[in-house]
């Protein structure tokens, strides 16, 4: 095998990396777990207004709660003291039964209110479960993504393993000062720096050379370098 097929292996093998690592690079489900990242954070923002408005349901109901408990812990000790014999005065007495009778129309109020908060709160903590359930499902799916992403990238990775060590073989049989023009040119076209020459088509450009020129490198030496006039890389003759 010439160096100028040589080459052409070398090639084969840098052409097969550049696919398998636009293949790891542009794997389908990378696109589907972006679009379910930002579906995400725009829930996240979602949710939090939602708990946000939960929350605040939750301890303006507690604040009625709580009164309501120490009002009816009120009237408990008031009836207390009312009923238990020490207090004789008619007008102490009295003024006792006003106080039950204020705090329990106040007890009322607060029940009200009690139920109230609750019809307020009751559709909040829907919206939340609703939510919270709705935004498991998007982080199992995208545990399920990140799951196929890993997947298809052990395979791929053992792709370019095989490639890499393939590569490193045909360099070696590639002498340094041809290896270093391609690499050079490789860098410069895109990552095609050898092509075969078909006829009088360049399989790189897929442009046809003049007659002229075709005759020209028909004449060289079969390791003499020769180059596309189209694209400039290297021209490897059947």
């Amino acid at each position: 095998m010439t160096a100028m097929q040589d080459l052409l292996v070398l090639q084969d093998h840098d052409a097969a990396v550049d696919r398998l690592r636009h293949r790891l690079s542009h794997l389908p489900e990378r696109a589907a777990l972006a679009e379910k990242e930002a579906s995400l954070g725009a829930f996240s923002a979602r949710l939090d207004d939602a708990t946000g408005r939960r929350d605040d349901a939750v301890r303006a109901q507690r604040r009625v709660e709580d009164e309501l408990a120490i009002v009816e812990q009120k009237i408990t000790d008031v009836e207390k003291t009312l009923y238990s014999g020490s207090v004789s005065a008619p007008r102490e007495l009295q003024a006792l039964q006003a106080d039950v009778e204020s705090l329990k129309r106040h007890q009322s109020t607060l029940e009200d209110d009690v139920l109230v908060a609750m019809e307020v709160r009751e559709p909040l903590d829907e919206a939340v479960r609703v939510l919270e359930a709705e935004r498991a499902n998007l982080d199992e799916g995208a545990q399920q993504l990140l799951a196929a992403i890993a997947e298809a990238s052990a395979g791929i990775e053992a792709e370019l393993a095989s490639e890499a060590t393939a590569r490193a073989a045909a360099a070696a049989d590639v002498p340094p000062d041809l290896l270093a023009h391609y690499d050079q040119l490789r860098a410069k076209l895109g990552g095609v720096a050898a092509a075969r020459l078909v006829g009088s088509t360049c399989s790189g450009c897929h442009l046809s050379l003049p007659a002229t020129e075709i005759d020209r490198i028909r004449r060289l030496p079969p390791d003499e370098l020769a180059h596309c006039d189209q694209c400039g890389r290297i021209l490897v003759r059947p």
